[in-house]
């Protein structure tokens, strides 16, 4: 396991406004604090990604989500917390509680809970996280941390060393109201 004070580095630049690279699941993400619209401004252009299109938002439990839940039905809780810790985002509705640069154009927001140990290290130090895949817009993600010096030499505040897990592929995406898959896996 990477050493805790990798993890608490990058937990300190995330606080004072960092872009940074980290490995997650499948394929290396870029992540920042989803409150610092200037952090996010600066991660979408980073990426060439419009901002209409929203961003996911990672944790480290289902109860760092919790201030969006509070009117969700029991069924809907339980379909999430039965695929989390895990490969699964879930788009859910945020009722106007996240800003405009995380959700988009949408009415949803997309969550995950990683099983990835880095990932969820750094989420108990800083709460959730935007995580969105460590490639400019139309490229493959990185899955080498020299692929994500190659696309964002000089851009990224901090890489947080470590390994991929072992997943092939990105997480599945679903709808939480309907179930319907939005993104296989």
């Amino acid at each position: 396991m990477i050493s805790t004070w990798r993890v608490q580095q990058a937990a300190r630049a995330i606080r004072a406004g960092a872009v940074i690279a980290y490995p997650t699941e499948a394929v290396w993400g870029l992540g920042c604090d989803p409150w610092d619209e200037e952090a996010v401004e600066r991660l979408l252009a980073i990426k060439s990604r419009p901002v209409d299109k929203g961003l996911i938002l990672v944790a480290d439990n289902i109860h760092q989500f919790d201030f969006l839940f509070e009117d969700f039905p029991q069924t809907w809780l339980d379909r999430m917390a039965s695929t989390w810790p895990g490969p699964n985002t879930w788009l859910v509705p945020h009722q106007g509680l996240l800003p405009q640069w995380i959700t988009g154009v949408h009415d949803t927001v997309a969550l995950r809970v990683s099983d990835h140990p880095q990932v969820r290290e750094l989420c108990s130090l800083v709460g959730p996280i935007v995580s969105t895949s460590a490639n400019p817009a139309g490229l493959p993600a990185a899955r080498t941390r020299l692929k994500v010096e190659q696309y964002f030499r000089g851009q990224i505040d901090y890489v947080l060393g470590g390994n991929l897990g072992g997943r092939k592929n990105p997480s599945l995406i679903r709808d939480l109201a309907t179930g319907k898959v939005v993104r296989p896996s």
